[in-house]
């Protein structure tokens, strides 16, 4: 059976986080885009599953029915019996979502393969720690530090925790507070 057991290897030992800044982000996303023929539907693959704090499973399901293009809305479903939300969609990001349309126009999926099927959460995964090594990160990236880098980088910029837990789907707020428990705007104003 080897040396490597299934749980016996905590994630503090293979990386020093579970998140990435958003400069890190912005690193991978430009990575990506330098990676083959595939380089903008990857990059929009990150930066969609980054703004939004999607899964690697939400983002592999992730369906045109539920892009409002006239509205510039993206309406979120949630796994792992999460709330569903809708979030609006940036202008670049829409820009690039239109695009990605006019490429697979009878797709009915967002995300797929150049073999015409949906991108799985596997391919995603393996994508995205290809990428990870091509940037040069001294760690393994994988999908949900993306989501945590989502849930930082809001918490970082002062948004309410309320509203935080139903932006990423969270039944529990307690799931929620941990972004906010490391956030230094959470002291902003002490001295003041």
């Amino acid at each position: 059976m080897g040396q490597y057991r299934r749980g016996s290897t905590r994630n503090a030992d293979v990386r020093p986080r579970e998140d990435l800044t958003p400069k890190e982000v912005k690193r991978l996303i430009k990575a990506s885009r330098a990676r083959g023929r595939y380089g903008a539907r990857d990059a929009l693959a990150i930066l969609i599953t980054y703004r939004h704090g999607l899964r690697a499973a939400e983002l592999a399901d992730l369906r045109w029915d539920q892009v409002d293009f006239d509205h510039g809305l993206l309406h979120v479903r949630r796994k792992k019996n999460g709330m569903p939300s809708v979030h609006p969609i940036p202008g670049d990001e829409l820009r690039a979502l239109r695009a990605l349309r006019r490429e697979h126009d009878a797709a009915r999926y967002v995300f797929m393969t150049e073999r015409g099927s949906p991108m799985s959460a596997a391919g995603f995964r393996k994508m995205l720690a290809r990428t990870g090594q091509e940037a040069k990160f001294p760690f393994l990236v994988h999908p949900h530090m993306l989501r945590h880098a989502c849930g930082f980088k809001l918490a970082n910029d002062g948004q309410d925790t309320r509203a935080l837990q139903h932006y990423l789907g969270h039944k529990n707020i307690q799931h929620t507070v941990r972004y906010t428990e490391l956030s230094p705007e959470r002291f902003k104003n002490f001295w003041e």
